[in-house]
């Protein structure tokens, strides 16, 4: 190695990683390390390689990444002079796989002070034997913890979601089962009455007529208004009146019906006409029996529009089928997210959308953005016990996208908003969370979409703002 690769102990001791150890220890790093240049794009090393060196940045900037599900994620982009990255666990020997754990890229020209894992591995077992027992205990325990808290949260997250779609779910798929076994009857007993109809006793000019009624019962009930309470309450009477003076019993039973479908007494007259007093009573009942099918196949389709609506919102949510990066809507991932907490909204909160509508789509990360979304949305809710009005906003200002999650609640306290967006820092009572609900929106914004999320609260009104790129992550 020559001496131009080499870097002195007194560069070495303006890195904040070494400013504190002696000149012996220095002259050590110093002959045993080395410098090395990289080009802007170039990959310093890679995922899954063989954890060989410790590298220090000296200049330029650098990005660490992952693969997750195939796709190259973007973790951290820096450009701190003294930032290490590589062979970090090499002083735990044997019991962890010597592997790099992330992608480091040069994203400008870059400059690093490089030590063989073994070197870093014996400096710290060597220098820092208190340290390095603390560092195993906090490794390990750290990394038991963090999964079972992670899994917990995730798990938490996927039951709370799933109360609330099957919530969602039960009611117009219940709405289904009841209309298509009300519309079992009815159909049943259309084919009774039809057979009274048809015995003979009418013509088939008297048919055609009677099924040109039919077909104008079915448009009225189509395009029908509801009538308000004391109007509809008027003409029920009327029409039962009708039927009750032609014969027809229990017309107070079809009364509503027919009204429900714009069916009154002129109708009922002009039907009367065209099949004759001897088959009011049948024809009626056909009609009546022809309405409430349609009324309850209009029942059927927004019970199952709406399941269809809500598998929707939930494709939406999860992102499903899509690309984890991806041109989105923020309306359209809002929406979804309100969808999917629908059943956790209290009682007496109120929900305003304020949207600009002529924001342009983002390149973000779909699934996560919702992440985000509902941990505030969430937070705010539990802010609002009593009652309040949660307000969703968007607009636009330059090349930046900002949304803003505000509540009427409580507020935050001044003396703990510096901590709010700590990992493990959280006011609710112990064992209702875990405080990473905002260190992960915090992380998924800023490092993961190049963004910033910020606060302001003060007693009835809290805003968290949100900021985005409005060009890809990586160019922001």
């Amino acid at each position: 190695m020559s001496e131009s690769d080499r870097l002195s102990p007194e560069r070495l001791r303006t890195l904040f990683l070494f400013e504190e150890l002696s000149e012996e220890q220095l002259g050590w790093l110093a002959e045993r390390g080395r410098t090395e240049q990289r080009p802007a794009g170039e990959a310093v090393y890679e995922e899954g390689e063989a954890a060989t060196c410790f590298f220090v940045l000296l200049g330029g900037a650098i990005a660490l990444s992952r693969v997750l599900h195939g796709d190259d994620v973007e973790v951290s982009r820096t450009d701190q002079r003294g930032v290490y990255a590589g062979a970090t666990r090499s002083y735990l020997g044997d019991r962890v796989e010597q592997r790099y754990a992330h992608t480091l890229r040069a994203v400008t020209d870059a400059e690093f002070f490089v030590l063989p894992a073994e070197e870093f591995a014996y400096a710290v077992r060597t220098w820092f034997p208190m340290a390095l027992h603390l560092l195993e205990g906090l490794f390990f325990g750290s990394r038991a913890a963090n999964a079972i808290v992670n899994e917990r949260e995730r798990l938490l997250a996927l039951a709370s979601l799933s109360a609330g779609l099957t919530h969602e779910l039960n009611n117009p798929a219940a709405a289904a089962v009841r209309a298509t076994a009300a519309l079992r009857e009815r159909v049943t007993g259309m084919r009774h009455k039809l057979a009274m109809i048809a015995d003979g006793r009418l013509d088939g000019s008297e048919l055609h007529r009677l099924v040109e009624l039919q077909d104008d019962a079915v448009r009225r009930a189509g395009e029908a208004d509801a009538l308000p309470a004391l109007a509809a309450a008027d003409a029920e009477d009327a029409v039962g009146d009708w039927l009750e003076e032609h014969g027809v019993a229990g017309g107070w039973e079809l009364a509503p019906t027919l009204v429900s479908a714009g069916i009154g007494v002129p109708w009922l007259d002009a039907a009367a006409t065209t099949v004759g007093a001897d088959n009011i009573v049948p024809t009626v009942r056909w009609l009546a029996y022809t309405v409430d099918t349609e009324l309850l196949m209009g029942e059927i389709d927004d019970a199952v529009t709406r399941i269809s609506g809500l598998v929707g919102a939930a494709q939406q949510y999860a992102q499903l089928d899509r690309a984890p990066q991806q041109t989105v809507d923020v309306h359209t991932l809002l929406d979804a997210t309100l969808t999917m907490l629908q059943a956790k909204i209290p009682a007496g909160v109120r929900v305003v959308r304020e949207y600009d509508r002529e924001l342009p789509p983002v390149s973000a990360y779909g699934a996560e953005l919702n992440q985000v979304w509902t941990n505030l949305i969430v937070n705010a809710f539990d802010a609002m016990p009593d009652g309040g009005t949660l307000t969703l906003r968007t607009w636009r200002a330059e090349d930046r996208l900002f949304v803003e999650v505000a509540d009427t609640g409580t507020g935050i306290p001044d003396a703990i908003r510096p901590r709010i967006f700590e990992p493990f820092f959280t006011t609710k009572p112990v064992g209702e969370g875990t405080g990473l609900g905002l260190d992960i929106s915090y992380r998924i914004v800023v490092n993961k979409h190049r963004g910033d999320i910020r606060v302001t609260s003060e007693p009835g009104d809290t805003r968290f703002t949100v900021c985005l790129p409005i060009g890809p992550p990586e160019e922001a």
